[in-house]
Parts: structure tokens; C-alpha cells; sequence
């Protein structure tokens, strides 16, 4: 089965299999690497709404960068899992937005069992000093 398949469910979501590179000695998913597809689902997500990520730098004068990153670990992932990564927006101020995340180990029916959830902050910067600045109100509210 491809990892292309979309589960029926909410909110947003990304489909992830697990490889080799992604797993430690004991055959299970390094803890690090849940921030990498936490990324990928932010990415897709925002991909989603119309914003890419190189683009915005060059259109907007900015960019996103993560400032503060929570996570709990449920349950480990293995090689050739496949997972189901979410993102959705938590809470959005003038400078930061607040994304809630998750990742799911993915069945035929749906992505069911968690295996990890956080939160990650990102903050809007110039392209150009790194300065925090406002994000930009039409972004602001395409995300919202």
C-alpha cells in the first residue's frame, strides 16, 4: 500500500513511512526524528494553504523559524511504519503562531494510535536581520 493514502481524518495531515535512516540501535524510531515529520506535516500543511516556505522569503520578506518545541512520546514507531503526522493551528499572536501536533502510527482504516504529540512555536522573522517582525495579515489570516 502506498503511503500516499489519506486516512478519514482531521485535522490536516501527512503520511510518512518510516526507513531505516530514521531508527537508533534498538530498531525503533529515534526520538529526534518525530520533530523531522512534525516539519514535514507543517510544511505540507502550510503547502496546503498556499505558502511555501522559499517563497515567502522572497514574496513576504519573511519566514517562519521555530522557537520553542514540547513533545511526549506515547508509544514507538518501527521500521517500515507508516505514520500519520498532523498539524493544526493552536493559537495565533502578531508575531508567533502556536501549532499543535501529532503522529499516529497509520492503519487501513484510520491513523489510530498515537505516538507522539507537542507542540511547536514559530515565530515570523525579516529574511534579512532574523528580527522578529509582524506576520503579515493576510497570512495571519489564511492560517487562522
Amino acid at each position: 500500500m502506498s503511503t500516499d493514502t489519506t486516512p478519514p481524518c482531521k485535522p490536516f495531515g501527512f503520511a510518512l513511512r518510516v526507513y531505516w535512516e530514521d531508527t537508533d540501535a534498538g530498531g525503533i524510531v529515534f526520538y529526534a526524528n518525530y520533530l523531522k515529520f512534525m516539519e514535514r506535516a507543517r510544511t505540507e500543511w502550510l503547502r496546503s494553504l498556499g505558502y511555501q516556505q522559499h517563497s515567502l522569503k522572497a514574496t513576504a520578506g519573511g519566514m517562519f523559524v521555530v522557537s520553542e518545541t514540547a513533545v511526549k512520546y506515547h508509544q514507538p514507531a518501527r521500521l517500515d511504519d507508516r505514520l500519520w503526522a498532523t498539524a493544526e493551528l493552536a493559537d495565533a499572536g502578531r508575531v508567533s503562531l502556536t501549532i499543535a501536533q501529532k503522529v499516529f502510527l497509520q492503519t487501513d482504516a484510520c491513523a489510530d494510535t498515537l505516538l507522539a504529540e507537542g507542540t511547536i512555536r514559530i515565530g515570523w522573522v525579516d529574511a534579512l536581520s532574523l528580527k522578529p517582525s509582524r506576520i503579515p495579515s493576510d497570512i495571519l489570516e489564511a492560517l487562522k
